[in-house]
This record gives C-alpha cells, structure tokens and sequence, in this order.
C-alpha cells in the first residue's frame, strides 16, 4: 500500500490545492488544459455536485477542462467558478465563437463541523488552486480537498478520525497509466483491504480503539445521524481513448476502490461520486482500465488514510496506538 505514484504520471494532468488550516477547508484542481473527455458516476444519495448531468453520454460538450474538489458542503461549488475564471484568462475553455467557455465539472464533501463553519472554499480559492496546479509531485493528507475531511462520524463528529487527500498512480508495460486522486471523508470507516485492519473509523478515545462502524451501526440504527454531512470525492485519470460513455463505465468501475475500503460506502449521508478524466493517446480495453481505476483508487484512499496528521483534537491514523 506505499504506492509512490501519483494522478499526475498521467499525461496532461495538473494539479493545485489551496486550503485554509485554520478553518480547516479547501479544494483541488485537477487540470487538463488540452481538454479531456470524461465521465462521472455518482453512487451517494447526498451528493453536492456542479457540470454532471453535462457528461451524461447522450448530452453534447465531449471534453472538460478541469475538474474542482471542495470541502465547504454546498457552499464549496463556488470553487469552481475561480477555476472558469483562471482557464478564460488563458483562453481555454469551449469555443461558443463569441467567447471561450471553460469546462468544469465539481463535486464537494461536508467539513463545517470543524475549524470555521463561516470560511468556505470560494471563487477565489478555486482561482489560486488553478494557478498553482503543475504537473510535479504534490503534499497529501490535510491538504487541499482534503483538509477538514474527517472519517468514521456514525457515532458523532465527536468520535471521528482525520480523513485527508489521497492519490496513486500505476504503469502498465503497454505504457498505460491510471492515476487516481481522492478525498476521504466518509461517515463510515477506512479498513486495509488486505488484512481488514480498520485505519480510521469511529474512535473510542476512552478506550483508545477503532471501533467498528457496521456495529455501531447496527447499534445506532440511523438514530444520530445528520444528513449530508459526508462524502468521498475522487477522480481517476488515464492516458487512453474514451468515448463518454466509456468514461462513465470506469468511473463507475472505479468505485469497487470505495467498497473494498471503506464500510458502509454509498450510504444516504454520503455523495460519494467519482470523475474519470480520458487524455488519450492509448488503446486498451475498458475492462482493463476500470479493473486498474479500482485497484488505483483503493491504494490512493489508503494513501490518503496513512498520509493524514490529526488536527483540531480528531486522532489521525499515524499518531493513535496500534494493537
């Protein structure tokens, strides 16, 4: 699970974080200034998202230009308007003859519970995450998106864990890439898929154990439970040929990565959504791809697990006491 890799092996992709650590909140930016053709799947019931009915298969826009993740619930989607601001001044976007419009799809996660609930990602936080976006290597955990993403909130935001920013990459010899990056905040806990060791969940602090959520979830029954307040966003990114339609299919795929790792994933208090972001140039079957979007997006959810530092008082995985 040390996967060194990361979205931006993936030709053409970019990619920018802006976070306030003070209000604990923040977004990223995966940019594709050539353009990208993309797909989203949306398998939460409270989802927070901007542009995806626009890469249903049967609608006409083909590629997008970037695609913003934000912390700040609803709020947040105003990122995205400082993502259309920074891609028009440099004159990218969809050519409508009259202007250039940029294309950006995004989707946001629930962090108000702490740091400031007044301070959300906004139009000017998208714009300096799209400035900063690079195709080099870049900080995960409590960074960008992931900065107030907490994990394991069954049982209250009091018993939660540090949830944070994730990515992983893997090369195929034929000279395929798949990257994925993610931002981990949901309401149920994050286990190791292969030896189902719970990395962050429900904290009893108490008894300094992670408890398991399906249990507390049984015991709770839903009874404390606040809508919304949840939600992994991620994207999966390839140097392949993809239709519309076979983007939505890997990212569709690509949410085995949610349910291998995360317990319950897809619950009516979490917009769990994915992206896929095509940059082409590679022939491959897209049983392949969504296979390896899967396996790509588990290891960059671990990543994000491992890689984040507790804050605000909620115990991250590094720093609590292993059995």
């Amino acid at each position: 699970m040390n996967n060194s890799g990361q979205i931006i092996d993936v030709p053409g992709i970019k990619v920018g974080n802006q976070e306030n650590v003070e209000a604990l909140t923040g977004c990223t930016v995966v940019l594709v200034e050539k353009g990208a053709t993309a797909g989203v799947d949306v398998r939460g019931s409270a989802p927070g998202t901007r542009e995806t009915d626009l890469l249903n298969p049967i609608n006409l826009v083909k590629q997008v230009h970037a695609i913003c993740l934000s912390g700040g619930s609803a709020f947040g989607l105003d990122a995205a308007s400082g993502v259309m601001q920074y891609l028009e001044e440099k004159g990218i976007g969809l050519d409508v003859g009259v202007a250039k419009v940029p294309i950006v799809p995004a989707a946001v996660l629930f962090d108000l519970a702490h740091g400031d609930p007044t301070i959300r990602p906004d139009k000017d936080m998208g714009y300096k995450a799209a400035s900063m976006a690079k195709n080099d290597r870049f900080p995960v955990g409590n960074i960008g998106a992931g900065c107030g993403a907490t994990v394991g909130k069954l049982a209250g935001f009091h018993k939660s864990m540090k949830g944070g920013l994730g990515t992983a990459s893997s090369k195929l010899s034929n000279g395929l890439i798949i990257g994925a990056i993610v931002a981990v905040n949901p309401i149920g806990d994050v286990r190791n898929p292969a030896n189902e060791e719970i990395l962050a969940g429900v904290y009893d602090k108490e008894k300094g154990k992670i408890q398991d959520s399906l249990e507390v979830l049984k015991r709770t029954n839903e009874r404390a439970f606040t809508p919304g307040t949840n939600t992994t966003i991620g994207i999966v990114a390839v140097n392949a040929d993809l239709t519309k339609a076979e983007a939505c299919k890997v990212a569709q795929m690509a949410h085995d990565g949610y349910a291998r790792t995360i317990f319950p994933a897809h619950t009516m208090y979490d917009g769990d959504t994915i992206f896929t972001l095509a940059t082409g140039g590679k022939k491959a079957s897209i049983d392949l791809i969504g296979a390896m979007a899967a396996k790509v997006m588990e290891e960059a959810i671990i990543n994000a697990i491992v890689s984040a530092k507790s804050v605000a008082g909620i115990p991250a995985h590094q720093d609590i006491d292993k059995p």
